[in-house]
C-alpha cells in the first residue's frame, strides 16, 4: 500500500522542530515501512518545494502560497494538486491528515480517499483549557471532519468531546499513538537514583506546570530529599501573557522546594531517554492531551508514573495498576501518590513493569500500524 501523512510538522533537520502530531507520524511510518508498504510525508508551510529520501521514507517539503488575503485557499488548492497528481501516477492510494486547524477542509482530492486522525484539534484544546477558540479553526476543522472518506481517533474521550463539540456523530475507529519498545527498553547499566521526579515535555500550563510546583512542595515537606528534574522548552504562556511559563512555576515553588529543582531546559532525545532510566518516578499533570506520546515512552522503559486521570488518562494507565491516576488539582493526593512510590520500591517495580507490558500488548507501533492498514484497506475499498 502506497500511504502519504499530509502534516504540518516532521522530526527531522530539514523540516524544522515537531511536536506531537510530527513524532506520532514519524513512527507510524517507520512502522509502515518496515511491513512493506510505501509512506510519503508531506509537510506544508516549508521554506521550499523539495523532495528527498531518509530510511525508505519519501519526505516531500512543500512550500505554501503566498497572496494576501486568500493563502489559506490556495495553500490547500496546492496541496489537493500534489495529492492528485500523485494519485494520477499511481504514487498513492491513500492520504491521512491531522484534524488541527482543519487543513483539509478544502482539499477535494478527485479520486484519492483522504482519512483524518484525531491528535486534538485546536477546539478540542481549548475546551480543555478553558478559553476561546478562533471561530476560522473551529470552522475549518468541523468542515474537514465532515468532508474526511474516513475518521480516527487516537482515543475515545477525544473522539466522544470532538462529536459533542462540533455537533457530529462520526463513527470514529480508535487506533492510539504507538511507540517502538525496542527504542525506549529499561538500561540495566543506569542506576536509578532514588528520590528523583522526572517531568519531561513542554513547560505550558496546558500541561499541568503551574499545579506541579504546588504537588511538589508538599513532596518536599514531607521528603526533604526529593529532587524535580524539568526537562523541555519553556513555553509562552498565554493566560498572563507572560514569555516564560518557568518564570511563573518559580514564583510558586517554597524556598525549600526550590532548591530541589532542576530545570535542564530542551535537550537531545538522547539525553531525555538517559533522564528517564535515572528517574525514581515519572509525573504527568496535564490538563489537555488526546493520547500522550511522552507517557508511553517513560511506561516503556519501566518506570512509576504519576499521570492525570482526565478523559484519555484511563486509555493509557489502568489505575494502581500501571501507574497512578489523578487530577492534577487535587494537589495533596497527587504528592502522596508520588511520596507512596518513592518510599515503597515493590510497588514501584510493580507498576513500572506492568507499564512495559502494556506497551507491549496495546501500543507497540507495529500493532498500530497493523489496525491502521486495516482502516486503510477499508476505506479504500468503500472509496471505490
Amino acid at each position: 500500500m502506497k500511504i502519504a501523512f499530509l502534516t504540518p510538522e516532521y522530526p527531522h533537520q530539514k523540516t524544522g522542530n515537531a511536536g506531537g502530531i510530527g513524532t506520532s507520524i514519524k513512527n507510524l511510518a517507520e512502522s509502515l515501512t518496515a511491513l512493506g508498504h510505501e509512506v510519503r510525508i508531506l509537510v506544508y508551510g516549508q521554506k521550499e518545494d523539495v523532495i528527498f529520501e531518509e530510511e525508505g521514507i519519501n519526505i516531500q517539503q512543500i512550500k505554501n502560497v503566498k497572496i494576501k488575503g486568500v493563502s489559506w485557499y490556495f495553500t490547500r488548492k496546492k496541496l489537493q494538486g500534489i495529492i492528485d497528481d500523485l494519485y494520477d501516477k499511481q504514487l498513492l492510494d491513500i492520504v491521512e491528515a491531522p484534524d488541527w486547524t482543519g487543513i483539509s477542509s478544502f482539499i477535494q482530492p478527485k479520486k484519492c480517499p483522504l482519512v483524518i486522525r484525531l491528535n486534538g484539534s485546536d477546539t478540542y484544546f481549548c475546551h480543555l483549557d478553558g478559553r476561546p477558540v478562533k471561530w476560522w479553526n473551529r470552522f475549518h476543522e468541523k468542515r474537514a471532519l465532515q468532508k474526511a472518506d474516513g475518521p480516527i481517533s487516537v482515543s475515545r474521550f477525544t473522539a466522544d468531546k470532538t462529536n459533542v463539540l462540533f455537533g457530529l456523530q462520526l463513527p470514529f475507529t480508535i487506533i492510539p499513538n504507538g511507540i517502538n519498545p525496542e527504542k525506549f527498553q529499561p538500561d540495566g547499566s543506569v542506576q536509578k537514583i532514588p528520590n528523583t521526579i522526572l517531568y519531561f515535555g513542554t513547560l505550558i500550563r496546558k500541561k499541568g506546570l503551574l499545579e506541579l510546583p504546588l504537588i511538589f512542595n508538599q513532596v518536599v515537606a514531607k521528603n526533604p530529599n526529593a529532587q524535580l528534574i524539568l526537562v523541555g522548552r519553556d513555553a509562552f504562556d498565554i493566560a498572563t501573557g507572560s514569555i516564560s511559563t518557568w518564570q511563573l512555576m518559580q514564583k510558586l515553588f517554597t524556598p525549600e522546594a526550590l532548591k530541589r529543582v532542576n530545570y535542564l531546559g530542551g535537550v537531545p532525545y538522547e539525553e531525555v531517554r538517559a533522564h528517564i532510566a535515572q528517574a525514581s518516578v515519572c509525573v504527568f499533570p496535564t490538563f489537555a492531551e488526546a493520547l500522550p506520546v511522552s507517557w508511553l515512552e517513560a511506561m516503556a522503559m519501566e518506570k512509576a508514573i504519576v499521570a492525570s486521570n482526565i478523559g484519555w488518562g484511563p486509555e493509557v494507565i489502568a489505575n494502581n495498576q500501571e501507574g497512578i491516576l489523578v487530577h492534577p488539582k487535587d494537589h495533596e493526593t497527587y504528592a502522596n501518590a508520588i511520596l507512596s512510590l518513592l518510599e515503597n520500591d515493590t510497588l514501584n517495580t510493580t507498576f513500572g513493569q506492568k507499564a512495559a507490558q502494556k506497551i507491549q500488548d496495546v501500543f507497540a507501533n507495529g500493532l498500530i500500524a497493523e489496525q491502521s492498514v486495516a482502516f486503510y484497506q477499508t476505506i479504500i475499498a468503500n472509496k471505490k
